[in-house]
């Protein structure tokens, strides 16, 4: 679409849905029987399996069960399956309250959460109170897999790895929940290395699975295709870009994503992004410091799109404190400009790595 100043705006394509989390109740859904109840529980194998399958995927697993904590959770030690599930809230709140609960501890979207039981009082509640959460009657489970909500276009390694990613920040949080000093103090004791290199065609899946999740710190909104994705590496007017991070806990994976377009006297940010999950690891403007360096190597000047979404106001915040100004703005639609007189220094207490 072309704005009344002539800029190019894309349009944000419809997204489907696409589940990040399900979370189940456990009398009769995870398994058979009342726990505080009944003598004897039998755990459902074909439940465990399809949360086997969809943690394959990526997709993460909690617990929301008006149940006693300490018994619920012995007996899943007990199964062997505690460990797929994250933030599990086990207690006598509304169900939906426990999904609000898990959704902050994740920090993802309700909208990306699904609730599996076997009642239709609970899932009528959390229907009510949360209609963006896909609710399931327990005796569907077997069903889930094929559900297109919960079949990502591409599983890759991160995705693979992205609950033991999770597990991982529990580690990192919980070192900081005892550390006592400035909060740059404790970031420098994680040993973070920040790696900035162009995209390859073997990261292309990643890319594409970034834009497709990332909501909060990301600056467009703009969805991008694998096959868009392989064009623009390869595109003398672009430049693609992605991130990591690894610490001593282990790797966060592909966690940023950067898309430039460049024209002679100017380059344009049309996407930047960053994983929700490095949100606290003070790492959030290194992609776009480094940017701003190589535009000014480049002797342009930088520009930056930005499309609100509602949920995605720090990135607005980032711009803004970052030097930019606005130089259009026309509905959600807003674009900046930097002169580049100023750049601030990627942050002491990070490694930084730059590929070529």
């Amino acid at each position: 679409m072309v704005s009344e100043s002539g800029v190019i705006i894309n349009e944000k394509p419809p997204k489907k849905k696409s589940i990040k989390c399900v979370v189940w109740d456990l009398d009769h859904t995870l398994w058979d029987g009342v726990l505080l109840e009944d003598g004897e529980i039998h755990l459902r194998q074909d439940v465990v399996e399809v949360i086997k399958t969809l943690d394959e995927r990526g997709i993460l697993h909690s617990i929301a069960s008006k149940n006693d904590a300490a018994t619920a959770l012995a007996r899943l030690e007990a199964f062997g399956i505690r460990e797929y599930f994250l933030f599990p809230q086990i207690n006598w709140n509304s169900k939906a309250s426990s999904i609000k609960e898990i959704a902050k501890a994740l920090n993802i979207g309700i909208d990306t959460f699904a609730f599996v039981d076997d009642q239709p009082f609970e899932r009528e509640e959390v229907a009510f109170a949360l209609p963006e959460v896909l609710c399931i009657d327990a005796l569907e489970s077997s069903s889930i897999p094929a559900l297109e909500a919960m079949q990502p276009r591409f599983i890759t390694q991160d995705s693979r790895n992205r609950r033991h990613m999770y597990l991982s920040d529990m580690n990192r949080d919980e070192a900081e929940k005892t550390f006592t000093g400035p909060s740059d103090e404790f970031l420098a004791t994680l040993n973070m290395a920040f790696t900035i290199a162009p995209c390859t065609e073997a990261e292309l899946q990643r890319a594409e699975e970034l834009t497709i999740r990332t909501h909060q710190l990301n600056t467009t909104g703009y969805t991008y295709s694998y096959e868009e994705l392989k064009s623009f590496i390869t595109s003398p007017r672009h430049r693609l870009y992605v991130s990591s991070l690894d610490d001593k806990y282990g790797t966060y994976g592909t966690i940023g994503l950067a898309l430039v377009e460049c024209e002679p006297t100017f380059w344009t940010v049309k996407l930047l992004l960053m994983s929700c999950r490095v949100m606290s690891r003070g790492v959030g403007t290194i992609m776009l410091n480094y940017l701003m360096q190589q535009a000014r190597a480049a002797g342009v000047t930088l520009r930056a799109e930005f499309v609100s979404n509602n949920r995605n106001r720090m990135m607005l915040v980032t711009y803004k404190f970052g030097g930019f100004r606005e130089i259009m703005k026309e509905g959600d639609f807003t674009l900046f400009e930097h002169d580049l007189a100023h750049i601030t220094p990627f942050p002491a207490y990070v490694d930084v790595i730059i590929k070529e």
